[in-house]
């Protein structure tokens, strides 16, 4: 394979996006743990199964960034999962010393890397890799948006018995209990939403989706999410690996786009070979705004937060 990519954190997360993007034939894939002998075990298991699942991606696995140096993109998953009863933000404290200390030996092995985080709380960590790493901001980009959308889409084809394939969805915000799903751009083959199911209806998918990660630790009771986290993930590599230039919702850092500056909050971007190329402003209504402001106030709040931590 002619590019790199590194996923830091040999979790459930982290081995699933290392899986996704091996059988898809994206890249080489390095897989980087902390605890001796898990990243080598589980990159060896995948690379055994490579026959099977026919595809020549090089997987390895390292407690060392050594080998991931010169990678087109690092993905970092590293950090604790949220357990039962605790919210993205009572992650703040421990995972934004994981993330500096990571993303600080990112930057020394891989200068001109794309970072997608991973970690939660997913908006604030975008903040701390920001700093430690000096990229530009166009190649910092948080993963929630795809997420958040695509458990918005599945809801909706759950509620209207039709294919996933035919579901679009737009979910904009912070990723949290306070994420901005947009119905009025959420569409089943073009139609919108709106026009085929209930305001109650509507209302409860609303619901759902931003307390989807929630739902999923709930019924855990041991870890959270990890196959759609992966999935989404691995959508945002492949649009920056194949220069698709795809629009997808993405934390990006905002400089005055939708009345935000210094921020780094939900929107739809251009994912290409440079990272985020465009941040998409889209008009909204007065509520949507108004939705908008909440979350990214919520944001605010866990960005003053890490400054108290510093």
């Amino acid at each position: 394979m002619d590019k790199k990519v590194t996923v830091i954190g040999a979790g459930n997360v982290g081995a699933t996006t290392a899986q996704r993007l091996a059988e898809k034939e994206l890249c080489d894939v390095v897989l980087i743990d902390i605890v001796e002998g898990v990243p080598q075990g589980k990159s060896l298991d995948l690379m055994e199964a490579a026959p099977v699942e026919k595809h020549d991606a090089k997987i390895t696995g390292s407690n060392g960034y050594e080998e991931s140096a010169g990678s087109d993109i690092v993905i970092i998953t590293a950090g604790l999962p949220r357990k039962p009863g605790m919210s993205r933000d009572d992650l703040i404290s421990t995972n934004a010393k994981i993330m500096s200390g990571v993303t600080k030996e990112v930057a020394k092995h891989s200068p001109d890397a794309i970072l997608i985080i991973v970690s939660n709380p997913l908006d604030a960590m975008c903040h701390v890799a920001f700093d430690a790493c000096g990229f530009s901001k166009n190649k910092v980009i948080g993963m929630a948006g795809v997420l958040d959308s695509a458990r918005f889409r599945a809801f909706i084809a759950m509620e209207l018995n039709v294919s996933v394939e035919n579901t679009h969805a737009f979910v904009l915000g912070g990723h949290g209990d306070t994420m901005v799903p947009l119905p009025r751009y959420s569409t089943v083959a073009g139609i919108p939403i709106t026009e085929l199911m209930s305001r109650d209806r509507i209302d409860a998918l609303v619901d759902r989706t931003a307390n989807g990660g929630a739902e999923i630790v709930g019924l855990l009771k041991t870890g959270s999410a990890f196959y759609a986290p992966a999935s989404a993930v691995v959508e945002m590599a492949e649009s920056i690996l194949k220069d698709k230039k795809k629009i997808l919702p993405c934390a990006a850092y905002l400089q005055g786009e939708y009345g935000y500056d210094d921020l780094f909050i939900g929107v739809p971007v251009k994912l290409g070979k440079d990272g985020i190329e465009q941040i998409v402003e889209i008009e909204l209504t007065d509520d949507e705004k108004t939705a908008l402001d909440k979350s990214a106030a919520a944001v605010t709040e866990l960005k003053a937060k890490l400054k108290e931590l510093a």
